[in-house]
């Protein structure tokens, strides 16, 4: 190669196992295992929600999650070429997982800046949103504690809390028509949440395998410390038991199902493509389905004690107001921009609660949302390599995938940025973009490569075959379970509205449906042009099914179709070749 074009740096690693453990582990265990987990299971019945999630963990997450991180450790391929390697047909499956992460790097890390906009406002000796008399208060704004929360009955009336989280941070506008001006404040607090992600990976593995070790595991001391706090509440056992005490009448509810298997879509980060990314980066021989299993157990784990930091606080909450847990129970942004900030005013050092709240959903999306920018940029590093690997142009990629980011982020930083980040929320990577792709990763893999065949894959890799039941998972339970759910998706579908209020434009619909199929038809319309392009008969053309990397010629061309040898998709870890060589002849002999 011309020396002007960089020196070619290899793929990159991780420097020991602890770094993939701890990377996935950030990625997975996020905001949705605080905000969304406990609220779903209070809501569905609370014990009883658990009968339909550990079915959903054990039928779709854990086979989907080791799916897509063996794929990745077996091809040493990003996200979309290792499925051009293992099945060419459904090379449409790597773009949709890629759409929809570049979806989640917009919107996903504006709630980063909510939280540094909050926890800025932390250090003050009383929290700005613990009463009203501050110039964004309305004439509407009481502080309804105790007695006053119940004999107050302005229909008008509104809180502190929700002022400051509509006024002060989001400076609301009537609807997704009048979308303001910037707020830069917030545009201020987005780009301080860009800028500690690039440099969290700019140098690929190296400085992400270094920084998971801090924002991986301080959200759990936050965690614990919130955790003991909340169980010493007065009331704090009254919320713990809405959040656990079981309704076994809600099993009948189809809804409950639907809400256990979107959760574990939502929180196994799973069809995103960044556990192909980050599987790709481990030793060829390393006991991925054992990490699987414990990564799976952890994150559910996590979201299972979250429900008790977070409801033996509203429990507290509901005390001191005098009013039912109904009341103060939220989800989402509400929980963690209203609900709790609420309540932490209520408590003695209250701006050391609320700092330590704030720092801990910082952390918790902090890795997801670097370990999400990571994942797309291996993909599109691996889709050309000799392009991206060279010189420090792998660095520039990142950047101008953050700025890029960043500036349509913006649009989320104006007076009507709100409305667009819900459109985001629920359609651009809603749980149906997410089951759509689960759908077909699970039909490529059970049926067109082939189960038994990806079996003897693992087994090369690790040493032994998994429990056969992941392999009627990928085959018939996952594709059932996700096809099912997608359709009641379907049914079911209502559009979506504002606080149940504000019912979006038409136009404003079309933009949430446009995104939400920008995903989705990457996989059919990959299908017709893989077939379109590739000449022949019906019977010939069908061989765009069967894996690029098998071979039944000499080791000289199979090298090359692999790509280990071709100057445009080397193989670069030549320490793997020998062991996936002779992994891919097996797999080629099974055909």
């Amino acid at each position: 190669s011309h020396p002007s074009r960089g020196e070619y740096h290899e793929r990159g690693h991780w420097n020991n196992k602890i770094e993939f453990f701890l990377s996935v582990a950030g990625e997975i265990i996020g905001l949705g295992n605080v905000w969304r987990f406990p609220y779903l299971c209070y809501k569905n019945g609370g014990g009883a929600f658990f009968v339909p999630y550990v079915i959903f963990f054990v039928c779709c997450g854990i086979p989907v999650f080791f799916l897509e991180t063996a794929m990745g450790q077996f091809t040493s391929e990003g996200g979309i070429t290792c499925w051009r390697k293992v099945c060419p047909l459904f090379e449409g499956i790597g773009y949709a997982t890629q759409v929809i992460q570049a979806h989640l790097n917009v919107y996903y890390v504006v709630i980063l800046a909510w939280a540094i906009f909050y926890l800025f406002n932390c250090f003050t000796t009383e929290l700005p949103w613990a009463n009203c008399g501050h110039y964004w208060n309305t004439e509407n704004c009481v502080d309804m504690y105790g007695a006053n929360a119940t004999n107050f009955t302005n229909p008008n009336a509104t809180s502190p809390v929700i002022e400051f989280w509509e006024r002060r941070v989001l400076k609301i506008s009537d609807g997704i028509e009048h979308m303001g001006s910037i707020r830069w404040e917030l545009a201020f607090c987005l780009a301080l949440a860009w800028f500690i992600c690039y440099f969290c990976i700019w140098k690929g593995p190296k400085s992400t395998g270094k920084v998971v070790y801090v924002t991986a595991t301080f959200p759990y001391a936050m965690l614990l410390v919130l955790l003991i706090r909340g169980v010493t509440l007065p009331g704090a056992w009254e919320g713990i038991k809405f959040y656990l005490y079981p309704d076994i009448s809600r099993l009948s509810d189809p809804q409950v199902w639907v809400d256990a298997g979107t959760q574990i879509f939502f929180s196994y980060a799973i069809c995103l493509g960044c556990l192909t990314a980050l599987g790709s980066y481990n030793a060829y021989n390393n006991n991925c389905y054992r990490d699987c299993l414990m990564l799976c157990c952890l994150n559910s784990g996590t979201s299972f004690v979250a429900g008790f930091a977070i409801f033996s606080v509203l429990g507290f909450m509901a005390l001191e107001q005098g009013v039912p847990i109904e009341a103060v129970a939220e989800s989402g942004p509400g929980l963690a921009f209203i609900a709790y900030p609420k309540a932490v005013t209520m408590m003695p050092l209250s701006p050391l609660w609320a700092c330590l709240f704030f720092m801990m959903l910082i952390f918790l999306g902090l890795d997801s949302q670097f370990v999400c920018v990571e994942s797309l940029v291996t993909a599109v590093v691996d889709l050309y390599p000799e392009t991206f690997r060279r010189g420090y142009r792998r660095e520039l990629l990142i950047l101008g995938m953050s700025v890029v980011s960043f500036c349509v982020g913006l649009i989320m930083c104006t007076e009507g940025g709100m409305y667009v980040f819900q459109l985001f929320d629920s359609y651009a990577a809603s749980g149906m973009c997410l089951l759509f792709v689960a759908i077909f990763e699970s039909i490529a893999i059970g049926w067109v490569y082939g189960s038994d065949r990806f079996y003897s894959n693992i087994e090369d890799m690790i040493g032994y075959k998994p429990v056969f039941f992941i392999k009627w998972c990928w085959m018939i339970l996952t594709p059932g379970i996700c096809a099912a759910i997608f359709l009641f998706f379907l049914i079911k579908y209502k559009p979506l509205k504002y606080n149940n209020v504000y019912t979006y434009p038409d136009w404003g619909y079309g933009i949430g449906w446009f995104m939400a199929m920008s995903s989705m038809v990457c996989i059919p319309f990959g299908m017709i042009w893989m077939i379109w392009k590739t000449p022949g008969t019906f019977s010939e053309v069908n061989t765009s099914a069967e894996p690029s990397c098998l071979c039944r010629h000499k080791q000289v061309s199979c090298l090359t179709s692999v790509g280990f040898t071709t100057s445009e998709n080397m193989w670069i870890d030549s320490d793997r070749v020998p062991p996936v060589y002779v992994a891919l002849d097996k797999a080629a002999n099974l055909v």
